[in-house]
């Protein structure tokens, strides 16, 4: 008889270990590749011109949001300079670790391979992720921090070693410097443990060094906004109203399904909520979304507001399915795991198609552009660029040199800002967000081309102002810009002077 072998036991299973690992890269490395070779295609877009227009004004927060996305933002600008792959390469690397944490979490909570594939599948072809990996945005770097809490959260309640808050504190912290709903997830953490015999950690001195930690990162943004009179609780107050207005929350648990995961992976995500409800020991990071879910549902959030908060659900999920098709026959459980990752891979190819760039032409680019209004809006920045510096240089000697471009949007503002340095135009003047807080040029320019206004908005503004030009874009793709801000003018000065001008004119976008 063959007697155990401990050690080659142990051995073995770290190699298995290392084997997983490798493999999660290798979905995380495919997905990366993917991104780089596509994210060059078209241009940028509306928002990633104001976190570059932001990072160059580098300061501890902004009106529309906190200060680390445009930190990065401004390290991609040191290293690669104005490039669209080279700009949206830490977003890449953001969707690429999220998908390998997904897949570890799941082996944390007892997952074997192909339960770790499958969580990191799911991460890898759910609609908001692909997303976040097309464009540099805040919300892919928030959605790692929330799937790091929840992973460190999981190594907290499998260890009951307490000194994990620290990791999670650090992690709410950096959450906190980058989109400030990460606050309904820390409701739904400190709600999670209420609820759970989690509560005990209440009592834990790592848990309050933990808080320490969080608030003491974000503290540099708490004193900004302290000095800035809380300017971006009235941004999102005034954001979160027009998005109601325009029905922007509306669809919320549809986005669910469709936007915030893989609709085919319905299944387990409810399975993963179900299983972390009934589990004593993880309980927790069931109300841990359920909490954020309920408040951003009753307050009517933007159905992608709660997408990160999926890939613990996946991970518990993917669990609980793999010992289930344990159970079957072989027969039976060649047919489950089929029909699944067919599943998961036609929806997946959808994603795709939808939203990635896969294509310079052809039906596939008409495809997308026809679905993806995103992928719309990053067509014609430098075409609206070269219009404005052609009515510049239409202008006479006088009017040309003394001379301004005023923005309407933050888009407009940080295109001229990013891009018209090589036609020689001034830096835009903006009366939007951050652009507000800096202020506006001294000496001030006798005429300005005016971008995005209205006729009307225009006459009631400034003065003199005829049409001069139109925004529009090479391609004839029918965008925000085209459609809502096609008439450029020139103008003289505003008709009130510029310091009330300034005080009555400030814009939220």
């Amino acid at each position: 008889m063959e007697v155990a072998n401990p050690e080659r036991s142990l051995v073995q299973s770290e190699a298995g270990s290392r084997a997983d690992t490798w493999t999660l890269m290798g979905i995380a490395g495919v997905v990366a590749v993917i991104h780089l070779l596509t994210n060059g295609r078209y241009g940028f877009h509306r928002d990633e011109l104001q976190f570059l227009s932001d990072a160059r004004h580098l300061d501890w927060g902004f009106v529309a949001y906190p200060p680390l996305t445009p930190f990065v933002e401004r390290m991609g600008l040191e290293i690669f300079g104005v490039s669209l792959v080279g700009l949206r390469f830490f977003s890449v690397v953001a969707q690429a670790l999220a998908i390998v944490v997904t897949g570890l979490m799941t082996r944390e909570l007892g997952g074997e391979r192909l339960a770790q594939v499958t969580a990191a599948l799911v991460v890898a072809t759910s609609g908001l992720p692909v997303f976040q990996g097309t464009e540099f945005q805040y919300s892919s770097f928030d959605y790692l921090w929330w799937t790091l809490i929840a992973y460190f959260v999981i190594r907290l309640l499998k260890t009951e070693h307490p000194r994990w808050w620290m990791a999670i504190g650090a992690s709410v912290g950096v959450g906190l410097l980058t989109k400030y709903t990460i606050c309904f997830f820390i409701a739904g953490i400190l709600g999670g443990m209420l609820l759970t015999r989690a509560r005990r950690f209440f009592l834990s001195g790592w848990f309050w060094c933990g808080v320490g930690v969080a608030l003491l990162i974000f503290l540099p943004n708490l004193l900004w906004q302290v000095r800035h009179g809380f300017i971006s609780v009235h941004f999102l107050q005034h954001i979160h109203a027009r998005d109601v207005g325009q029905g922007r929350a509306n669809g919320f648990v549809k986005d669910q399904f469709t936007i915030c995961t893989n609709l085919f992976a319905a299944p387990l995500w409810i399975a993963g909520l179900i299983y972390f409800l009934r589990d004593r020991r993880y309980r927790m990071l069931g109300w841990m979304y359920v909490i954020p879910l309920v408040l951003f549902f009753v307050g009517k959030g933007r159905g992608y507001y709660l997408a990160a908060a999926y890939p613990m659900l996946f991970a518990m999920g993917a669990v609980a399915g793999e010992r289930w098709v344990a159970s079957l026959r072989r027969g039976w459980r060649l047919a489950v795991e089929s029909v699944l990752f067919a599943g998961l891979a036609a929806y997946g190819l959808f994603v795709y198609a939808l939203i990635v760039p896969l294509a310079a032409g052809g039906p596939l680019k008409q495809f997308a552009l026809k679905n993806n209004g995103d992928l719309r809006e990053e067509i014609g920045w430098d075409d609206l660029v070269k219009t404005v510096a052609g009515i510049r240089d239409s202008l006479p000697p006088t009017q040309r040199d003394s001379v301004g471009v005023l923005a309407g949007n933050y888009g407009e503002q940080g295109a001229v800002e990013i891009l018209g340095p090589a036609y020689h135009l001034p830096m835009p003047i903006s009366m939007t967000n951050s652009a507000w807080l800096r202020g506006y040029p001294a000496p001030q320019p006798s005429t300005l081309i005016v971008l995005g206004f209205s006729r009307e908005g225009a006459d009631k503004a400034f003065t003199a102002c005829t049409p001069a030009g139109h925004n529009g874009n090479s391609e004839g793709v029918k965008n925000e810009e085209s459609e809502y801000h096609p008439d450029i003018f020139v103008c003289g000065p505003p008709r009130m002077p510029w310091p009330e001008f300034w005080r009555t004119h400030q814009r939220y976008g």
